[in-house]
């Protein structure tokens, strides 16, 4: 190979022309001598990357459907928990006029009446406008919107603290 290279070059730098009638062939690339063409890895990345796309469309679905469910559910329940909080509040309005008198019971009825306007509001609403409400009530009033946040949260960890300190087995001291 050495002596191939000095015969073809002169001291001078100069490369002598090979000989006439010689043809060359390039050596193919790394990715078609593995059996890939640049149309072909531009096909595979392309359909990966499509692939991928679908793949989170559908995941992005399948959770939408299901916290869509989870709500529809919780929707229920609420409007469940609002009706027999109605329904206590009324039958306590009874109870109010005879201790208190039948102005403080009035105001007991209001408040079921109230309890209940409330409760066949949400059940009426789909849960597309419910959440429209929230954001149209956090736009106006953030400030609001964080308390309750803050209220809910503080209810939800008293509730969740209790039921864990009354577990059968524990004894109370």
């Amino acid at each position: 190979m050495a002596e191939q290279q000095d015969r073809d070059t002169t001291t001078d730098g100069y490369v002598a022309p090979p000989p006439t009638g010689t043809t060359f062939q390039p050596e193919p690339s790394l990715g078609e001598a593995a059996g890939f063409t640049p149309e072909g890895e531009k096909g595979t990345i392309a359909g990966a990357r499509q692939a991928l796309l679908d793949n989170v469309a559908k995941g992005r679905e399948q959770a939408g459907d299901k916290a869509r469910v989870f709500a529809e559910d919780g929707k229920a329940k609420a409007t469940s928990a609002l009706g027999q909080l109605s329904s206590m509040l009324t039958d306590a309005a009874s109870q109010v006029d005879e201790k208190l008198g039948e102005q403080y019971g009035q105001y007991a009825r209001q408040a079921a009446d109230r309890v209940q306007g409330f409760s066949s509001a949400i059940d009426a609403k789909s849960i597309d406008d419910l959440l429209e409400d929230v954001r149209e009530l956090v736009k106006k009033s953030p400030a609001v919107a964080v308390g309750v946040a803050a209220g809910l949260g503080f209810v939800i960890a008293r509730v969740l603290s209790s039921g864990l300190d009354q577990r059968p087995g524990q004894s109370d001291l």
